[in-house]
């Protein structure tokens, strides 16, 4: 039986503060440490470079995903870093970092350079700027949603050269029925007294106009003018660009006498646990999804969810 080879594979992205394409490049990297191989990532940084280094995966601070012409001075320095890395595998996962890659790679001898790998994780704007996520020598799509997005407004991309990788969870991160331990329920409803005794419906995702957090305030409305016992959970922070949106939400339950109904837990590094307590979660996004991971995760926990049947949330509800 032939020596597997152990490969170095880099993968590039914004930056590692939250979000399902950040906790994806960790788990790939986590994956490919365990199996032997060398896992870098390329990034601005963020809180999520920590667990990625205690992996056993490398990672190299760049502003790759910064939207500016000066991003194009590390095409030459990328190209460098490739050969002396002696990188395998050239994995985008945005379309900033996806460029950049992309033009050193070109530059390179095509006998020696690293295979070009994309990984289209949303339904992206048809333009010019976004068909770089389609220019991989392989293009993975999240889901089948994906997949038929980019043949239907990028039919110049080959249909062989799309690979349908489902995003996932580990099943034994999110075994079916757990719960977090009482010590850590005793500290959340201290901090959210008002959830205590609740139902709790949980509308988990980053603060943006989206994910349907007006239609989610509605909803806990509604429900409470029906008598019923409900606590609304938002799940989720706001960037620096979004904090008036977050505002405009906040006013909008005050607004609403909903103050004692619907917290907002802002970025949380327990959202399995908040999942899991849950009797409900809900996704609500006004566009369609590409995958919806959330909606996967509540599922493996055994947990009650509801979405919009669009996209990649509408997928994953239909195959259950």
């Amino acid at each position: 039986m032939a020596e597997q080879k152990n490969l170095t594979v880099l993968q590039l992205l914004p930056a590692l503060e939250s979000g399902g394409v950040e906790r994806g490049t960790l788990e790939i990297a986590h994956a490919l440490v365990e199996r032997g191989h060398r896992a870098l990532v390329m990034s601005a940084g963020g809180r999520l470079v920590a667990p990625l280094v205690a992996s056993g995966a490398e990672h190299f601070a760049w502003p790759i995903g910064k939207k500016s012409l000066k991003t194009l001075l590390l095409v030459r320095r990328l190209r460098r870093f490739l050969a002396e890395q002696k990188v395998d595998i050239l994995h985008a996962r945005s379309r900033v970092p996806a460029w950049i890659a992309y033009l050193a790679w070109r530059g390179m001898n095509p006998a020696t350079r690293p295979r070009f790998v994309t990984t289209v994780h949303g339904m992206y704007g048809v333009n010019g700027y976004s068909r770089i996520m389609t220019r991989g020598e392989a293009v993975i799509a999240v889901s089948d949603t994906v997949r038929d997005y980019i043949v239907q407004n990028y039919p110049d991309t080959q249909p062989e050269c799309i690979r349908v990788i489902h995003r996932g969870v580990e099943g034994r991160v999110y075994p079916h029925g757990w719960k977090p331990d009482p010590a850590w329920q005793n500290t959340f409803f201290a901090q959210f007294p008002n959830a205590t005794g609740k139902l709790i419906l949980t509308l988990p995702g980053r603060i943006t106009r989206l994910k349907g957090h007006e239609a989610f305030i509605e909803l806990i409305a509604r429900l409470k003018r029906r008598g019923l016992g409900v606590h609304g959970l938002i799940a989720g922070g706001a960037s620096a660009s979004k904090q008036r949106y977050l505002q405009k939400l906040r006013y909008r339950v005050r607004s609403m006498g909903l103050e004692a109904d619907i917290s907002f837990t802002g970025q949380r590094d327990d959202l399995k646990n908040i999942l899991a307590i849950s009797s409900l979660v809900l996704s609500l996004s006004s566009q369609p999804e590409s995958f919806g991971r959330t909606t996967l995760e509540a599922l493996r926990l055994g947990v009650p969810m509801a979405g919009f049947d669009h996209g990649g949330v509408g997928e994953i509800l239909r195959t259950i």
